[in-house]
């Protein structure tokens, strides 16, 4: 049985920081999640609140409101938000030591590990509870370096990436696999940030915990182990960040190191500079990236729009013009679902 937890999102549930909060809302077969904690968005259902799907999470201010309205206890709180730098805030620390003091374990993927706080590993040790700090990176003896083994795998193996970080590859990567196994098709996806791990996916690593001579190799690895274990139909590969991303610049690793010749484009029509990045005046291309890919030898199969800032009749402009400006098939995939996505990736692993 999957344990009960709460999540953790001190006041921002509803923003971008938030995307481990959101991802574990939408799925995990890892945990069964029973509350947020989110002062600012107390009282309404999370799911609701993200998607308009009601999935039963109530939102409770504090620690104490949760203990004292449920009937179920909660045996982790996930911390659900994610800043630059992996760094926790202090009304997330705070968080963390109510939990703690209520008897909660707790699972952190930021790059501040609580075992190397002594006061909140003072306080856990007082209330036998437990800290994962899941973002810990291996030691170097137990990663891998690359090999070459990928040039073995003959199954498609297809990357979403993004033209920046926090636009919603994981989700898209989420329900594109999780349509195509609904469709029969064998499915499987590598994840690559703490998220996914904490989702219950099997196969992946977190890239940005990971020495960097290791990152191809534990990549390779994962797409690798991936494919020998189930014989998939179709891999597809989370990605990170963004190739022209100048505080993160990601992607050559997936193209090149998992050998994924097939690119689901991830987009956010809204965002004009890369986030948190307005100061450098350097501006998000999609058309940069689009060529870039084409040179690294892959090829974009669609283009998926991230909403957010939007009103729907204001995406579906930017849905009709990125189609014409590019001649690829733009998809919506919260409002639209994936199932004109599905299609097009059958006729490519068909045409492989």
């Amino acid at each position: 049985m999957k344990d009960n937890a709460i999540i953790l999102t001190a006041g921002v549930l509803t923003g971008a920081n938030a995307k481990t909060a959101h991802g574990l809302i939408r799925s995990t077969s890892r945990y069964t999640i029973i509350g947020v904690i989110d002062s600012v968005s107390t009282g309404q259902d999370a799911g609701y609140l993200l998607d308009k799907v009601q999935r039963d999470i109530p939102v409770y201010a504090t620690i104490g409101d949760f203990t004292a309205q449920s009937e179920r206890r909660a045996k982790y709180a996930i911390v659900g938000v994610a800043f630059a730098g992996g760094r926790l805030p202090e009304p997330v620390v705070a968080q963390i030591k109510e939990a703690i003091t209520a008897g909660i374990s707790i699972v952190s993927g930021a790059h501040d590990f609580l075992s190397d706080m002594p006061d909140v590993r003072e306080l856990a040790e007082q209330n036998s509870v437990t800290l994962l700090d899941s973002r810990k990176p291996r030691p170097k003896d137990q990663l891998k370096f690359w090999s070459g083994e990928i040039m073995q795998v003959t199954a498609p193996v297809i990357a979403v990436m993004g033209t920046d970080c926090a636009l919603g590859k994981r989700t898209t990567a989420v329900m594109i696999t999780e349509t195509m196994q609904r469709k029969g098709v064998k499915s499987e996806m590598v994840f690559t940030g703490q998220t996914g791990w904490l989702q219950g996916h099997k196969y992946g690593f977190v890239l940005d915990s990971t020495y960097n001579d290791f990152i191809s190799g534990e990549l390779e690895n994962a797409v690798v182990t991936c494919w020998r274990e189930t014989s998939p139909d179709v891999i597809f590969v989370e990605g990170q960040s963004a190739l022209c991303n100048p505080s993160g610049p990601c992607g050559s690793e997936f193209l090149l190191s998992a050998q994924c010749k097939g690119v689901i484009l991830q987009h956010s029509p809204a965002r004009e500079f890369y986030k948190g990045q307005e100061h450098t005046g350097i501006k998000i291309s999609l058309a940069r990236e689009l060529e870039l890919i084409r040179l690294y030898g892959s090829r974009v199969l669609a283009i998926t729009l991230n909403t957010s800032r939007l009103s729907v009749s204001e995406a579906r402009i930017f849905q009709e013009k990125i189609a014409q400006d590019t001649g690829l098939p733009v998809i919506l995939p919260l409002e639209d679902g994936m199932d004109g996505l599905s299609d097009i990736v059958n006729a490519y692993i068909t045409n492989k």
